[in-house]
Protein backbone atom coordinates (compact mmCIF):
# COMPACT_ATOMS: atom_id res chain seq x y z
CA UNK A 1 0.00 0.00 0.00
CA UNK A 2 1.25 3.47 -0.84
CA UNK A 3 1.77 5.36 2.43
CA UNK A 4 3.00 8.94 2.58
CA UNK A 5 3.77 11.13 5.57
CA UNK A 6 3.51 14.89 5.01
CA UNK A 7 4.56 17.64 7.40
CA UNK A 8 4.84 21.37 6.86
CA UNK A 9 4.60 24.65 8.69
CA UNK A 10 1.09 26.09 8.35
CA UNK A 11 1.10 29.90 8.25
CA UNK A 12 -2.62 29.86 8.97
CA UNK A 13 -2.17 27.96 12.21
CA UNK A 14 1.30 29.19 13.11
CA UNK A 15 2.57 25.67 13.74
CA UNK A 16 3.65 22.51 11.98
CA UNK A 17 0.90 20.16 10.85
CA UNK A 18 1.10 16.50 9.87
CA UNK A 19 -1.03 14.13 7.83
CA UNK A 20 -0.91 10.68 6.25
CA UNK A 21 -1.95 9.68 2.74
CA UNK A 22 -2.90 6.10 1.94
CA UNK A 23 -3.36 4.92 -1.64
CA UNK A 24 -2.33 6.06 -5.08
CA UNK A 25 -5.65 6.75 -6.83
CA UNK A 26 -9.42 6.51 -6.53
CA UNK A 27 -11.96 8.48 -4.53
CA UNK A 28 -10.10 11.04 -2.36
CA UNK A 29 -11.37 11.13 1.21
CA UNK A 30 -10.44 13.62 3.92
CA UNK A 31 -10.51 11.62 7.16
CA UNK A 32 -10.99 13.44 10.46
CA UNK A 33 -9.98 11.86 13.79
CA UNK A 34 -12.21 11.66 16.85
CA UNK A 35 -12.09 14.18 19.73
CA UNK A 36 -8.55 15.44 20.08
CA UNK A 37 -7.33 12.55 17.94
CA UNK A 38 -4.23 12.54 15.79
CA UNK A 39 -3.62 11.98 12.10
CA UNK A 40 -2.44 8.40 12.77
CA UNK A 41 -5.57 7.36 14.68
CA UNK A 42 -7.33 5.78 11.69
CA UNK A 43 -4.25 3.69 10.98
CA UNK A 44 -3.65 2.75 14.62
CA UNK A 45 -7.25 1.61 15.02
CA UNK A 46 -6.89 -0.78 12.08
CA UNK A 47 -9.37 0.92 9.79
CA UNK A 48 -6.79 1.66 7.10
CA UNK A 49 -5.78 -2.00 7.06
CA UNK A 50 -9.41 -3.07 6.85
CA UNK A 51 -9.77 -1.00 3.65
CA UNK A 52 -6.47 -2.24 2.20
CA UNK A 53 -8.01 -4.16 -0.72
CA UNK A 54 -9.93 -1.10 -1.95
CA UNK A 55 -6.96 1.20 -1.38
CA UNK A 56 -4.54 -1.10 -3.19
CA UNK A 57 -7.02 -1.51 -6.06
CA UNK A 58 -7.00 2.25 -6.61
CA UNK A 59 -10.60 2.70 -5.50
CA UNK A 60 -9.94 4.85 -2.41
CA UNK A 61 -7.29 7.34 -1.35
CA UNK A 62 -7.32 8.49 2.28
CA UNK A 63 -5.97 11.80 3.55
CA UNK A 64 -5.88 11.44 7.33
CA UNK A 65 -5.59 14.93 8.78
CA UNK A 66 -4.56 16.02 12.26
CA UNK A 67 -6.91 17.79 14.66
CA UNK A 68 -6.39 20.84 16.83
CA UNK A 69 -9.49 20.27 18.97
CA UNK A 70 -7.45 20.71 22.14
CA UNK A 71 -6.48 24.19 20.95
CA UNK A 72 -10.04 25.12 19.95
CA UNK A 73 -13.22 23.47 21.25
CA UNK A 74 -11.59 21.75 24.25
CA UNK A 75 -9.25 24.58 25.23
CA UNK A 76 -10.64 25.74 28.59
CA UNK A 77 -7.60 27.98 29.19
CA UNK A 78 -8.74 30.57 26.64
CA UNK A 79 -12.01 32.51 26.22
CA UNK A 80 -14.74 30.93 24.07
CA UNK A 81 -14.21 33.59 21.40
CA UNK A 82 -10.66 32.31 20.89
CA UNK A 83 -11.84 28.68 20.76
CA UNK A 84 -14.14 29.30 17.80
CA UNK A 85 -11.58 31.60 16.16
CA UNK A 86 -9.00 28.82 16.35
CA UNK A 87 -11.46 26.44 14.69
CA UNK A 88 -11.96 28.96 11.87
CA UNK A 89 -8.18 29.02 11.37
CA UNK A 90 -8.22 25.21 11.26
CA UNK A 91 -10.79 25.19 8.47
CA UNK A 92 -8.73 27.77 6.59
CA UNK A 93 -5.74 25.41 6.88
CA UNK A 94 -7.80 22.51 5.52
CA UNK A 95 -9.27 24.44 2.60
CA UNK A 96 -6.17 26.45 1.68
CA UNK A 97 -3.44 23.89 2.34
CA UNK A 98 -4.80 20.33 2.49
CA UNK A 99 -7.41 20.50 -0.29
CA UNK A 100 -4.81 21.87 -2.77
CA UNK A 101 -2.57 18.91 -1.87
CA UNK A 102 -5.47 16.56 -2.57
CA UNK A 103 -6.08 18.23 -5.94
CA UNK A 104 -2.38 18.03 -6.81
CA UNK A 105 -2.13 14.33 -6.04
CA UNK A 106 -5.54 13.24 -7.32
CA UNK A 107 -7.47 14.74 -10.24
CA UNK A 108 -10.73 12.98 -9.35
CA UNK A 109 -13.46 15.69 -9.38
CA UNK A 110 -15.21 13.95 -6.47
CA UNK A 111 -14.07 14.45 -2.89
CA UNK A 112 -15.49 13.08 0.38
CA UNK A 113 -15.28 14.28 3.99
CA UNK A 114 -15.48 11.51 6.56
CA UNK A 115 -15.23 11.17 10.31
CA UNK A 116 -16.44 9.40 13.45
CA UNK A 117 -17.87 11.10 16.54
CA UNK A 118 -16.27 14.58 16.78
CA UNK A 119 -14.72 13.85 13.41
CA UNK A 120 -18.25 13.46 12.09
CA UNK A 121 -18.91 17.07 13.07
CA UNK A 122 -15.81 18.28 11.24
CA UNK A 123 -16.72 16.24 8.16
CA UNK A 124 -20.34 17.44 8.06
CA UNK A 125 -19.48 21.06 8.73
CA UNK A 126 -16.86 21.32 6.00
CA UNK A 127 -18.98 19.36 3.52
CA UNK A 128 -22.07 21.53 3.99
CA UNK A 129 -20.06 24.76 4.03
CA UNK A 130 -18.10 23.87 0.89
CA UNK A 131 -20.35 21.75 -1.36
CA UNK A 132 -18.31 22.73 -4.41
CA UNK A 133 -15.16 21.18 -2.92
CA UNK A 134 -16.69 18.20 -1.09
CA UNK A 135 -19.17 16.18 -3.11
CA UNK A 136 -19.78 13.58 -0.43
CA UNK A 137 -20.06 13.11 3.33
CA UNK A 138 -19.90 10.07 5.56
CA UNK A 139 -20.53 10.91 9.20
CA UNK A 140 -20.48 8.00 11.64
CA UNK A 141 -21.90 8.76 15.09
CA UNK A 142 -21.39 12.45 14.44
CA UNK A 143 -22.60 15.33 16.60
CA UNK A 144 -23.45 18.57 14.87
CA UNK A 145 -23.90 21.21 17.57
CA UNK A 146 -20.74 22.00 19.53
CA UNK A 147 -21.96 25.16 21.23
CA UNK A 148 -21.80 23.40 24.63
CA UNK A 149 -18.04 23.86 24.43
CA UNK A 150 -18.38 27.65 24.28
CA UNK A 151 -20.03 28.47 27.63
CA UNK A 152 -22.93 30.36 26.09
CA UNK A 153 -20.78 32.45 23.75
CA UNK A 154 -22.41 33.02 20.37
CA UNK A 155 -21.30 35.06 17.37
CA UNK A 156 -21.26 34.88 13.58
CA UNK A 157 -18.46 32.33 13.53
CA UNK A 158 -20.34 30.06 15.94
CA UNK A 159 -23.49 30.34 13.83
CA UNK A 160 -21.75 29.53 10.55
CA UNK A 161 -19.96 26.54 12.07
CA UNK A 162 -23.05 24.94 13.56
CA UNK A 163 -24.89 23.04 10.78
CA UNK A 164 -28.08 22.78 12.81
CA UNK A 165 -28.16 26.59 12.97
CA UNK A 166 -27.12 27.76 9.51
CA UNK A 167 -28.80 25.06 7.42
CA UNK A 168 -32.42 25.83 8.51
CA UNK A 169 -32.01 29.47 7.41
CA UNK A 170 -30.06 28.80 4.23
CA UNK A 171 -31.73 30.03 1.05
CA UNK A 172 -28.87 30.72 -1.39
CA UNK A 173 -29.58 28.67 -4.56
CA UNK A 174 -25.84 28.31 -5.17
CA UNK A 175 -25.66 25.88 -2.25
CA UNK A 176 -28.79 23.94 -3.11
CA UNK A 177 -27.71 23.51 -6.75
CA UNK A 178 -24.63 21.71 -5.43
CA UNK A 179 -26.30 19.88 -2.55
CA UNK A 180 -28.64 18.20 -5.04
CA UNK A 181 -25.70 16.63 -6.88
CA UNK A 182 -23.80 15.50 -3.78
CA UNK A 183 -24.04 12.41 -1.63
CA UNK A 184 -24.59 12.76 2.13
CA UNK A 185 -24.70 9.78 4.49
CA UNK A 186 -25.36 9.93 8.24
CA UNK A 187 -24.83 6.67 10.14
CA UNK A 188 -25.58 6.12 13.80
CA UNK A 189 -27.07 3.48 16.10
CA UNK A 190 -30.07 3.06 18.36
CA UNK A 191 -27.85 3.12 21.46
CA UNK A 192 -25.61 5.93 20.17
CA UNK A 193 -25.46 9.02 22.39
CA UNK A 194 -25.46 11.05 19.16
CA UNK A 195 -28.64 9.45 17.80
CA UNK A 196 -30.77 12.50 18.65
CA UNK A 197 -28.42 14.90 16.87
CA UNK A 198 -28.46 12.71 13.76
CA UNK A 199 -32.25 12.57 13.77
CA UNK A 200 -32.40 16.35 14.23
CA UNK A 201 -30.06 16.97 11.30
CA UNK A 202 -32.02 14.45 9.24
CA UNK A 203 -35.20 16.45 9.82
CA UNK A 204 -33.47 19.71 8.87
CA UNK A 205 -32.06 18.25 5.65
CA UNK A 206 -35.45 16.78 4.75
CA UNK A 207 -37.23 20.09 5.38
CA UNK A 208 -34.70 21.89 3.17
CA UNK A 209 -35.01 19.31 0.40
CA UNK A 210 -31.33 18.31 0.63
CA UNK A 211 -30.93 14.70 -0.59
CA UNK A 212 -29.30 12.49 2.01
CA UNK A 213 -29.62 9.15 3.80
CA UNK A 214 -29.81 8.43 7.52
CA UNK A 215 -28.98 4.90 8.63
CA UNK A 216 -29.69 3.83 12.21
CA UNK A 217 -27.98 0.57 13.10
CA UNK A 218 -29.58 -2.00 15.37
CA UNK A 219 -26.40 -2.91 17.20
CA UNK A 220 -24.79 -2.71 20.63
CA UNK A 221 -22.05 -0.20 21.43
CA UNK A 222 -22.63 1.57 18.15
CA UNK A 223 -20.50 4.56 19.21
CA UNK A 224 -17.27 2.60 18.93
CA UNK A 225 -14.61 1.52 16.47
CA UNK A 226 -15.89 -2.01 15.63
CA UNK A 227 -19.22 -0.57 14.46
CA UNK A 228 -17.54 2.27 12.58
CA UNK A 229 -15.36 -0.26 10.76
CA UNK A 230 -18.46 -2.14 9.62
CA UNK A 231 -20.06 1.13 8.54
CA UNK A 232 -17.01 1.93 6.42
CA UNK A 233 -17.36 -1.30 4.49
CA UNK A 234 -21.07 -0.71 4.04
CA UNK A 235 -20.99 2.85 2.73
CA UNK A 236 -17.62 3.35 1.02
Amino acid sequence: MNREFHKWYSPRLGREMELLVFGHAGLPIMVFPTSGGRFFEFEDRGLVASLASKIDAGQLQLYCVDSIDMESWYNRSVPPRWRIARHVQYEDYLMSEVVPLMRLKNQNPLRVAMGCSFGGFHAANIAFRHPDQFTGLLSMSGAFDMTRFLNGHHDTDVYFNTPTQYLPNLSDPWYFDRYRHNNYVLATGWDDQCLGQNQHLDRILSQKGIPHKLFIWDTWNSHDWPTWERMLHTYL
